[in-house]
C-alpha cells in the first residue's frame, strides 16, 4: 500500500554555489567581501557568531576617502575573495587600468596566524581565547563586540605584503572594461553635443556589457537550481569622477545606478562600487546616489586632517561610517551592535573594529585628549567651558 509518509530529514541538503551561504536574518544568499570584520558589520546576527556578508543581487557602495587608497584596497579584497572562491569577475576602472589592478591582488594567507594571537593597543601579544577582562569593574558587564567571527569559516584572509599568482587569477573568468578607451572616443569629437552623447554612451555601453555577461554566463535567477552555478562579482571603481566624464550634476550616474540596481535584482551577482562623493559639490546628488544603492558605507581617513596627530585615534587610520543598510525580505534593516566604528590597516590585513577610546588614568596626561574631543562642534559634554568643575 502506497503512502505519502516521509521520514523527517530525508530530504537532501540544499546545495549552494561555492563561496556562498544563506543568511539567518532574511534567508538571502550571502558572499564574503574579503574582510570578515566588515561582513559582520553589514550583516550582523545578535547572540550569534556566524558572521555575515553581502547579499547577492545588491549593490554595495563605498564612499571613497580623500586619496581613495583605502577604498581601492577594499575593492582588491573583494576581487581576491572572488578568485579564491572561483567566482567570475567583472572590473571597470579608469585609473588605474583594470589590468594593473588584477596584477596587485593580495595573496591568500593562513587564517590560523590571525586567530591565535591578536595585537593589543599597547603592542603586546595577547591570546585570542575568551578570558575575563582584567580591567575596570564597570566594563566587565559590557557586551562583547565580535568584529571577526571565528566559529564558522566564511571568507578568507589575505596578506598585503604578497601579491596573488597570475596563474591563480587567470583560473577564473575575468571581464574588464577600460574607461580610458571609451573616453578617447569622446576626446576625438569636436562638438559639445557629440561629446555629451558619448559621455552618456559610456554608461550605456557598460550596462549593456554587464547584461550580456549575466545572460551569456548563466548568472540569471530565472534558471532553476543552484547546482554547478557560480557568482558574478562586479567591481566599478571611481564611478562619478571626472575620469568617467561625469559633470557635477550627475544625470548619467543616477540613471546608470537605477538601471544597474534592476539588473542586479535578477542575477546571481553582487556589485561593489566606489564613488568619490567628497568631490560632489551638490549634497543632493550624494543623497540621490546613496538611495540608489542597497548598502552604503563611508571611509573617513585621518590622512591630512587634525585627527592624524590626535592621540585619541593613534591606533586607527580612519572612521568607518554606516550610511545605509539593506532591507531585503523584511520591512526594516538590522541594527548593528555599534555605529562607533573605525578601521585600521595593519601590515598584513585591514580590519573594521569598534572605536575604543583610551582610559582616563590621570588628570594631566589625558587632559589634552579630552579637550581635543570636547572641542569639536556638536560633541556632548557635562563640563562647562567657564567652570573648573568636572562632572
Amino acid at each position: 500500500m502506497a503512502t505519502s509518509f516521509k521520514k523527517k530529514g530525508s530530504r537532501g541538503r540544499a546545495v549552494y554555489p561555492p563561496g556562498t551561504r544563506p543568511s539567518l536574518h532574511n534567508s538571502q544568499l550571502l558572499i564574503s567581501s574579503g574582510v570578515p570584520s566588515m561582513d559582520n558589520v553589514v550583516e550582523n546576527f545578535k547572540n550569534s557568531s556566524v558572521g555575515g556578508g553581502i547579499a547577492i543581487g545588491t549593490i554595495f557602495m563605498v564612499e571613497e576617502d580623500i586619496y581613495s587608497s583605502y577604498a581601492r584596497q577594499l575593492s582588491k579584497y573583494f576581487l581576491a575573495e572572488g578568485v579564491v572562491c572561483g567566482h567570475a569577475l567583472f572590473l571597470a576602472s579608469a585609473e588605474p587600468e583594470p589590468s594593473n589592478i588584477l596584477k596587485d591582488l593580495p595573496q591568500q594567507t593562513d587564517e590560523a596566524d590571525t586567530k591565535t594571537t591578536v595585537s593589543s593597543e599597547q603592542g603586546q601579544r595577547i591570546p585570542s581565547t575568551d578570558q575575563s577582562m582584567k580591567i575596570a569593574w564597570r566594563y566587565q558587564n559590557q557586551p562583547k563586540f565580535e568584529s571577526s567571527p571565528s566559529s564558522v569559516k566564511f571568507g578568507h584572509y589575505f596578506d598585503l605584503t604578497r601579491t596573488m599568482d597570475d596563474q591563480k587569477v587567470s583560473s577564473v573568468p575575468i571581464h574588464t572594461f577600460s574607461v580610458n578607451s571609451e573616453m578617447s572616443k569622446c576626446l576625438e569629437c569636436s562638438t559639445a553635443e557629440k561629446r555629451s552623447s558619448l559621455q552618456a554612451g559610456i554608461y550605456s555601453t557598460l550596462i549593456s556589457k554587464v547584461k550580456s555577461i549575466i545572460r551569456n554566463g548563466g548568472f540569471t535567477t530565472s534558471d532553476k537550481g543552484l547546482e554547478n552555478r557560480s557568482i558574478l562579482r562586479v567591481v566599478l571603481q571611481g564611478v562619478g569622477s571626472a575620469l568617467w566624464g561625469e559633470d557635477q550634476h550627475g544625470p548619467y550616474l543616477s540613471r546608470f545606478l537605477f538601471q544597474l540596481r534592476a539588473v542586479m535584482r535578477s542575477a546571481l551577482a553582487v556589485c561593489f562600487i566606489t564613488v568619490p562623493t567628497h568631490l560632489f559639490q551638490d549634497t543632493a546628488l550624494t543623497r540621490r546616489v546613496e538611495r540608489l544603492c542597497d548598502t552604503v558605507v563611508k571611509l573617513e581617513s585621518f590622512v591630512g586632517s587634525e585627527n592624524e596627530t590626535n592621540p585619541v585615534y593613534k591606533h586607527y587610520h580612519g572612521l568607518f561610517h554606516i550610511i545605509r543598510l539593506p532591507r531585503l525580505n523584511s520591512l526594516v534593516s538590522h541594527v548593528p551592535d555599534s555605529f562607533d566604528l573605525a578601521f585600521k590597516l595593519r601590515r598584513k590585513k585591514m580590519s573594521i573594529e569598534k572605536l575604543h577610546l583610551p582610559p582616563d588614568l590621570s588628570e594631566t596626561v589625558n587632559r589634552a585628549q579630552e579637550d581635543s574631543v570636547r572641542g569639536k562642534p556638536g560633541s556632548l559634554s557635562c563640563q562647562s567651558t567657564k567652570s573648573l568643575l568636572d562632572f
